[in-house]
């Protein structure tokens, strides 16, 4: 089926590079190869269940200072930690 289509420049640059890539195949294949592979990447990700982040209430520590990322380390990695 024959249709007109508006392609933006960086697109088209996109496309010409995969077909310069891909010696003696046909420009309309290479089109229709890449707009396959976006068409089945999109409906895979369409099915793909949404990250999901859980949060728990973890309480604070008495005496640590919150505002002191060093501080925070010390704690959570002792005072030799490696940067």
């Amino acid at each position: 089926m024959r249709t007109t289509l508006t392609i933006n420049d960086d697109i088209l640059d996109q496309l010409k590079a995969e077909t310069a890539k891909e010696k003696g195949k046909p420009f309309k294949e290479v089109v229709n190869e890449t707009l396959r592979l976006g068409l089945k990447a999109r409906r895979a990700a369409a099915k793909q269940k949404p990250f999901e982040i859980k949060s728990k209430k973890m309480g604070v520590i008495p005496g640590l200072n919150y505002d002191k990322i060093s501080e925070l380390l010390d704690y959570a990695e002792g005072v030799d930690r490696k940067w």
